[in-house]
């Protein structure tokens, strides 16, 4: 399905995934591309987002908006976590199908899987086994969004899809040194020790962790993809009640080796030094991506060449970065 020429409406437009999308949106022509900052839209407020909607002759969503964060913050603001990703999903969802919006692509997170699921994770791990404690809130309503969109595609026969993106990383992430995701988080205080001449560096966890991370460019490209998939294509590959698309590079590394690259490309000479007393999250998050290979898309970004071309974003934004 090629959607030029259609209302796209992108939510979460100004966050690391939806200006990403907005990017590539461009790139392929799409000129009518719908967004809307808080002062706006408040999509926490269901009445506001009916309006929206109402006023506006929408043909596809992107949801890209969602309160996010690393450990320190989940473990800090579980109820926020929960209850304002439930009412964005919630009222974005609705508010499409109500307004007779036949497409819309989630975007949720490979948190939503067993903390001790089999690895590489599979799609059909969802729902086998507890879930990694430090942000059970956060998947929790990222699992409901996923059911959300089954739902009405099995009710009303919407085209609502959804991808479960790795760990993102890339231009306009959020870069703070303790309420950000690990690999931003790193990058910022590795720029900053560099600039002030510190002699180490710790990191939170043995280091031994393993994660995947995957370009957020790779990412609004996958998610363009899934959107304007041909039904035949999406249907051969998913099932109704398990339509949910792993998006990752398929390879992982460990903290340390993420830690020691980040090291690298900054330029920082001093000491790796790992605390073990804080937690290391899920031992290991590896997506099994082969349903979206079979569907023809793979990623172009390789990791260190990524960080390198974050942290020039990274080193022309960060005087106006969140502190």
């Amino acid at each position: 399905m090629d959607g030029r020429g259609q209302t796209i409406f992108v939510a979460g437009h100004r966050g690391m995934v939806g200006s990403a999308i907005v990017r590539r949106l461009r790139e392929l022509g799409h000129e009518r591309i719908l967004t809307a900052d808080r002062r706006t839209l408040d999509l926490l407020d269901q009445a506001a987002v009916r309006r929206f909607f109402a006023e506006n002759r929408i043909d596809q969503v992107y949801l890209a908006a969602a309160r996010v964060g690393g450990i320190h913050a989940n473990n800090t603001y579980p109820a926020e976590f929960i209850h304002e990703n439930l009412l964005i999903q919630s009222n974005l969802i609705d508010a499409a199908h109500t307004h007779d919006v036949d497409r819309l692509l989630f975007l949720g997170s490979s948190c939503i899987y067993p903390k001790l699921a089999p690895q590489p994770m599979r799609e059909d791990a969802l729902l086998t086994g507890l879930l990694e404690p430090t942000n059970e809130p956060y998947a929790i309503a990222k699992i409901a969004g996923i059911k959300m969109c089954e739902s009405y595609n099995r009710q009303y026969g919407r085209r609502y899809r959804s991808v479960m993106p790795t760990n993102l990383y890339g231009p306009n992430d959020n870069f703070h040194p303790e309420n950000a995701h690990v690999l931003p988080a790193l990058m910022r205080r590795f720029h900053e020790a560099k600039q002030e001449g510190l002699a180490k560096v710790t990191v939170w966890g043995t280091g031994r962790a393993m994660r995947e991370f995957l370009h957020v460019d790779d990412m609004a490209r996958a998610s363009v993809y899934v959107m304007e998939m041909d039904d035949a294509v999406y249907a051969a590959n998913t099932r109704p009640d398990l339509s949910h698309i792993n998006v990752g590079t398929g390879e992982d590394c460990t903290i340390r080796q993420l830690a020691e690259a980040l090291a690298r490309v900054i330029g920082y000479a001093g000491e790796l030094a790992f605390d073990a007393t804080k937690p290391d999250g899920t031992p290991r998050k590896l997506m099994d991506v082969s349903r979206l290979r079979a569907m023809g898309w793979q990623p172009e970004i390789a990791l260190e060449d990524g960080l390198r071309q974050t942290y020039g974003w990274f080193l022309e934004n960060h005087a106006t970065l969140r502190s």
